[in-house]
């Protein structure tokens, strides 16, 4: 399973093919394994982790984009509620 999780996110392929060729050698161990696997989970979600401090850190901002989502859904579903009646109007004539 680590080694189906490298290689979706460790970028050096080369290297991830020799740790799996060490490995079914019985060269490297599990722990090794997941020691790389932590680290390069650690760096991928650094930034998102990040940004979602800075956003913490604003909660006035998170309440500006929710407020926005918000008013783009009701516009979306307006706009299908009247593509909905629309439809229906025609199944009564």
């Amino acid at each position: 399973m680590v080694f189906a999780y490298l290689d979706a996110f460790d970028l050096d392929t080369e290297a991830v093919a020799e740790l799996k060729a060490d490995y079914r050698r019985g060269g490297l161990g599990d722990m090794a394994l997941k020691r790389r696997l932590t680290g390069i989970l650690q760096a991928t979600v650094a930034p998102i982790r990040d940004g979602r401090s800075e956003l913490a850190a604003d909660p006035d901002t998170i309440m500006d984009i929710l407020r926005a989502g918000a008013e783009k859904g009701r516009q979306v579903t307006e706009r299908t509620k009247a593509e909905i009646m629309e439809g229906l109007d025609l199944f009564r004539l």
